[in-house]
């Protein structure tokens, strides 16, 4: 992990402040998407629903990684619960939330990474860490590093039947796998030695309705910094179907550190990705395959390690959300790929892009 690429441990916290939920109005009035004002002063990293209508969404702050949740639609939130055991906890240590999962029976699954390189510590400290959440537990589990080596770009993927999958880059990508709800992984592994991914920027994974593992990730191959989607059936017995998503190219002699997000949506998925900072999203089918109309253009600009993110709703209409500046931006799009209404935006800060879609059909971002 380059130093210039930790530089970007940046997360803040100033206090808790009330829950406000309020409509958004851009150019035109968009009633699908909702501003939830949750309590920031911790900065929104990620949000997911589970099954039962629970939004769970993970926060950054100087206390520390903090959990939230909500089940009255983000009207109101639980007490912040601290993700970091007394253990784990050494002086001038200090931990950030990068992804989260949702796995059998609602368990959370939480990925971290520390400032372990700032303070010197051996490299086995500069590592994935993982802790989980019990439904009904009052704590975390003890938070526990996965991988022990120096690696970044962490993204966790879980599915309803208890896998677990931890993902990071570490010159390669490689991936770690559970089969009992995050109780025990693998040892790391490479799906594929011959992936050339971008040592700086990150991964995205998700499960797909099929129950096979999709990967996004950035190749670096020749300095063309093209995104790529995989799916696997992770027995190993079918080889990984992997499709270049990104149309426009993009040729840089150096790695352009930048985040992105795939998400399930219907029987495929949805992503959205940076390229020369201007957002882009695509729908894709079951094998990572870009659909009708293809690669589209959205009004939103993201700088180096900036959250994305892509919900779609099941007529087909995606929200792709964007940080860039301290400034939350999103975009909503029609089943044809078409703008509905104009951009919408309010001030957020840090790093994180969080939203989450609703049994109805509604968005809501938490800036």
């Amino acid at each position: 992990m380059s130093t210039i690429s930790r530089l970007t441990f940046r997360f803040g916290f100033t206090g808790w402040l009330l829950v406000a939920v309020f409509i958004c109005h851009a150019s035109e009035r968009t009633d699908r998407v909702e501003v939830v004002r949750v309590p920031t002063g911790g900065q929104a990293v990620k949000a997911m629903p589970g099954s039962d209508g629970t939004i769970h969404l993970l926060l950054n702050s100087t206390d520390g990684p903090r959990y939230v949740k909500s089940q009255d639609s983000g009207r109101t939130f639980s007490e912040p619960m601290a993700i970091v055991d007394a253990a784990a906890q050494k002086p001038d240590l200090k931990f950030e939330v990068v992804d989260f999962a949702i796995g059998k029976d609602g368990r959370v699954h939480v990925a971290m990474a520390n400032n372990a390189w700032q303070l010197k510590m051996p490299k086995e400290d500069w590592a994935l860490y993982y802790a989980s959440l019990a439904p009904g537990a009052k704590a975390f589990s003890p938070v526990r590093n996965l991988n022990r080596k120096s690696s970044e770009g962490f993204s966790l993927a879980a599915d309803e039947r208890g896998a677990v999958t931890a993902w990071f880059l570490s010159d390669k990508l490689y991936i770690m796998e559970s089969r009992d709800n995050g109780e025990t992984f693998t040892a790391s592994r490479e799906p594929d030695p011959l992936w050339d991914p971008c040592d700086c920027c990150t991964t995205s994974s998700t499960y797909g309705a099929d129950g096979r593992l999709a990967v996004l990730y950035r190749e670096k191959t020749d300095n063309e910094r093209d995104m790529y989607v995989a799916v696997m059936d992770q027995t190993g017995a079918v080889k990984p179907v992997r499709n270049r998503i990104s149309g426009t190219l993009w040729n840089i002699p150096a790695c352009p550190m930048t985040y992105f997000t795939i998400n399930r949506a219907g029987a495929g998925y949805v992503a959205a990705w940076p390229t020369k900072g201007q957002v882009y999203f695509a729908r894709l089918d079951r094998d990572g395959r870009v659909l009708p109309p293809g690669e589209i253009k959205t009004p939103g600009r993201s700088g180096m390690r900036n959250g994305l993110l892509a919900l779609s709703a099941p007529d087909g209409t995606t929200l792709v959300a964007w940080k860039n500046m301290d400034v939350l931006g999103w975009q909503l799009y029609d089943a044809n790929g078409q703008p509905q209404g104009g951009p919408g935006s309010a001030n957020s800060q840090g790093g994180g892009a969080a939203g989450v879609m609703l049994g109805d059909g509604r968005f809501l971002v938490f800036p």
